[in-house]
């Protein structure tokens, strides 16, 4: 069954409007998961013509945010958390490697925090990975890529912290 972008939404909306928390997140990973299985989403979603960021939908009652992204090179990111909210990174095409790590030293506003890394693992197409707040990582793609990403809130309005890894 195809998925269109508003009923992935307002499903999104029914699941965490019944549960904010962790659980519900989950909920939508494996909701998200089926969608990036959506040939026809992902072709109308992930074309080559979208920035490394695009907002495709922002929740008006929980503020929650469906984006895609298209990545055409190889990146690594620094080590980072979502602030005082989460995110949902699914695989559509291409191979994200994600790197896990563990706080050895808080942040604050002008000192970067210190973090130690724990794991690697390979987000691979039709794959979903739920980060919760405060959960430190950090993505590296050696090629081409494109997700779509749910984040709790809108991260251009929010101010991160930085960290270093030790």
């Amino acid at each position: 069954m195809g998925h269109t972008l508003e009923q992935f939404a307002s499903a999104c909306h029914a699941i965490l409007s019944k549960e904010k928390g962790p659980e519900g997140r989950n909920e939508v990973c494996a909701l998200l998961q089926d969608v990036l299985r959506d040939e026809a989403f992902v072709a109308t979603h992930l074309t080559g013509d979208v920035p490394e960021r695009k907002l495709l939908y922002e929740d008006p009652d929980l503020g929650f945010c469906i984006l895609a992204h298209v990545y055409n090179g190889a990146r690594e990111s620094q080590p980072h958390d979502h602030g005082p909210s989460w995110a949902i990174y699914g695989q559509a095409r291409g191979e994200t490697i994600m790197n896990d790590w563990q706080l050895v030293t808080a942040a604050q506003p002008d000192t970067p925090g210190k973090v130690r890394h724990v794991r690697s693992y390979t987000l691979k197409p039709g794959m979903a990975h739920v980060y919760n707040e405060g959960d430190l990582h950090s993505p590296r793609r050696e090629g081409p890529t494109r997700l779509i990403r749910i984040e709790g809130t809108n991260m251009d309005r929010v101010k991160r912290l930085a960290y270093e890894r030790v």
